[in-house]
């Protein structure tokens, strides 16, 4: 898969933004303003929603199929793809020595918080190492001392509940069709349970493809272009339902951050239960090719989840 984008000049931090995106799905430049991933259904979604993210922000931005007849070869692509990895691998294992070398003068109060955000790491750079870069063994080997060497430390930490602008509840709906884009992943699984558990428990799901925008009258769609429920601003689609339905649960927020880093992938709330979903859904994913499969077995996940959740607030 490709995005081709044309960036505006201004504002810089539009272009960081952008860049950072890119860096954050494991994206490889094979040259200026072109990108590319192995083609998935993954990478589509991804590349789709950045596109629009481009768009929306003044710029230009193309994603297509491609197939390279002369030029570049799926070994040279694959190359790149293996390089950037082992350069994050590089960087975690330089990491992970620092911490060794920081326990020992006053640092085992913050190695544990440090390990395991290192830890959290491997498993996004190990998630994006589609052709099985070398590095790996070397940063996991250097994890592995960094852990045996730093003592345990006992800490708390608590963070208070983030203020949100008041957003004016939606009009109750009931036993509504709600339409999205089909070859569901975390966001829509995620919103789908949150729909028929939360908002319209007798709620009929309908899959269309990516492109089809058309509804029938008093469908309601989410999770897909000019949709009714979707990404708005910087939340992802399930953090949209629950404002505009003023779902005030703390397990729901909880759980809308964990859906948020996955699906945006700009690490903004940084749960350490993050991974474990990730590596959850993809595993619903792979195992389950129809829609209504996937959302069933999603809904066994995230009803689980949510009683752990639930009555705990924000805290991480």
């Amino acid at each position: 898969m490709l995005l081709i984008h044309q960036l505006p000049p201004k504002p810089d931090y539009f272009r960081v933004k952008v860049w950072r995106r890119l860096q954050r799905i494991g994206a490889v430049a094979i040259k200026n303003s072109v990108y590319v991933l192995p083609h998935t259904e993954q990478a589509s979604e991804d590349f789709q929603w950045l596109r629009r993210e481009i768009v929306a922000g003044g710029g230009e931005a193309s994603v297509c199929q491609a197939a390279f007849v002369d030029g570049l070869s799926d070994g040279q692509i694959e190359a790149l793809f293996r390089a950037q990895r082992d350069a994050e691998y590089g960087e975690l294992a330089r990491a992970a020595a620092e911490v060794v070398g920081g326990s020992g003068n006053g640092g085992e109060r913050d190695s544990s918080g440090e390990l395991a955000r290192l830890e959290r790491r491997l498993g996004e750079i190990a998630a994006l190492d589609h052709f099985g870069a070398p590095g790996r063994r070397a940063a996991e080997a250097a994890l592995t001392r960094a852990r045996d060497r730093s003592k345990p430390a006992r800490r708390s930490r608590t963070s208070a509940a983030r203020p949100t602008r008041p957003t004016r509840p939606a009009r109750p709906v009931h036993g509504r069709t709600w339409v999205t884009r089909s070859g569901v992943h975390v966001d829509r699984i995620a919103s789908a349970w949150l729909i028929r558990r939360f908002i319209d428990p007798k709620a009929r799901f309908r899959f269309v493809a990516s492109h089809d925008a058309r509804t029938a009258p008093g469908e309601l769609r989410f999770d897909m272009f000019e949709a009714e429920y979707t990404h708005e601003g910087d939340r992802c689609t399930f953090e949209t339902l629950v404002a505009r339905f003023g779902l005030t649960d703390a397990g729901l927020a909880v759980i809308g951050e964990l859906v948020h880093d996955i699906d945006c992938k700009d690490g903004k709330f940084g749960r350490s239960e993050t991974a474990g979903l990730e590596r959850m859904i993809a595993g619903v994913v792979r195992r389950h090719t129809g829609d209504d499969a996937r959302l069933e077995r999603g809904a066994a996940v995230l009803d689980d989840l949510y009683e752990a959740f639930r009555g705990l607030g924000l805290g991480h």
